[in-house]
């Protein structure tokens, strides 16, 4: 697929922000766990804190093919700080996209400068993948909604200003509403201890009659699930971007290794089985690259497969990028190994792509169910 310039260009500026800005800070937030706030608000004056959110209200108003570009880029610098944006703009995404005039004014410019920071709130411990499976209930109580649940594994739990969430209004409905940090009945549990994604906290959002105003209703009441599905759909191929970005700079990590390290008297490139490894990542890659923008384009264009696309977008680049990162550190032997390097934090962070925006088995029962309604 061909980029246009102005495309490249975005590339090229997340990138180097990514290798200049946030690579060497990388290492640092993962062993103390620092969202890195001031390098955030950096990146929404780049316009990054609202890629496709209208301009208008202070947003980039770029495409999905442009998003996924972006986090390609970013990635090669810190794969979590990254992700913890991509979230940042989904929820930013649904206010803008499906809520009110009077709410989307209150909320998104704000959100695209990062003065106030987003989470997304679906997850529940009893629910995971299963979007309809949602227990958090909220009920209309004159000019407000009480609610009640619990959401598990929210990043930016406990840190955030504003959470978009999933809430069921009646047994049958699902519904969103935009959730203000300070609210009367909103708590948070205890930051999780993660594997990886530590530049990010994660903390479970707790509902015990909690009062939110009916007018931070995102669209209709049964609108939820719907909004949800759209969300995870962008959600699912900016995941899958950072898995190419993080894969992509570990390849050329074990590139440069393999020409500079010397075993049995000739470098390491010289041996075929390397040869051949750097060839399966390569090619790796670039299919990533291939069915990532391709399925962006399908998001972007409302195709009638582009559910579709996006799951298979995600299943296979965040799979296949964690198997890149992963055979770079084995190049790179017990090296590969140690926090010297960042490739050990480069396959924590991952791990998780493979799990979160719906795990890649459930990406596979969704393709699946794509391809028989399809053949009806």
């Amino acid at each position: 697929m061909k980029l246009s310039e102005e495309q490249i260009a975005f590339y090229d500026v997340a990138k180097n922000f990514a290798i200049e800005k946030m690579a060497p800070h990388a290492e640092k937030w993962d062993e103390e766990k620092t969202l890195p706030v001031e390098t955030l608000k950096e990146l929404a004056q780049l316009g990054f804190a609202g890629i496709y959110v209208s301009p208008d209200l202070g947003g980039s108003g770029l495409s999905r093919l442009d998003s996924t570009l972006i986090f390609e880029g970013l990635s090669q610098g810190c794969t979590s700080t990254a992700a913890f944006l991509s979230i940042h703009n989904m929820a930013t995404w649904m206010i803008d996209s499906f809520g009110s005039q009077e709410l989307k004014e209150r909320f998104v410019p704000d959100l695209c400068s990062m003065k106030k920071i987003s989470s997304y709130c679906l997850t529940e411990p009893g629910a995971g993948s299963d979007a309809g499976g949602l227990r958090t209930k909220a009920e209309k109580s004159g000019d407000h909604y009480i609610l009640n649940g619990t959401k598990s594994f929210i990043s930016g739990g406990g840190f955030s200003d504003v959470y978009v969430t999933m809430v069921k209004t009646d047994e049958n409905s699902i519904s969103t509403l935009v959730i203000e940090k300070d609210s009367e009945g909103l708590s948070f549990g205890g930051q999780e201890k993660k594997m990886g994604w530590n530049s990010q906290p994660t903390a479970q959002v707790i509902f015990e009659d909690c009062k939110v105003p009916v007018e931070n209703l995102i669209g209709q009441e049964g609108d939820g699930f719907k909004i949800a599905m759209m969300g995870l759909d962008g959600g699912r191929l900016n995941i899958a971007a950072c898995s190419l970005g993080t894969a992509q700079s570990a390849y050329e990590r074990a590139v440069q290794y393999v020409g500079e390290r010397e075993q049995f008297g000739k470098k390491l490139q010289e041996f075929q089985a390397l040869q051949f490894k750097l060839a399966d990542m390569c090619t790796e890659l670039e299919t990533s690259r291939l069915i990532l923008r391709e399925a962006a384009t399908k998001v972007d264009e409302n195709a009638s497969d582009k559910t579709k696309a996006a799951a298979m977008a995600k299943r296979f680049v965040t799979d296949s990028g964690f198997n890149v990162v992963n055979e770079a550190l084995q190049i790179h032997g017990g090296y590969g190994y140690l926090k010297d390097y960042p490739l050990e934090r480069n396959l924590r962070d991952l791990r998780v792509h493979q799990i979160l925006e719906g795990t890649n088995e459930i990406m596979r029962v969704i393709i699946a169910r794509e391809i028989l309604k399809e053949n009806k």
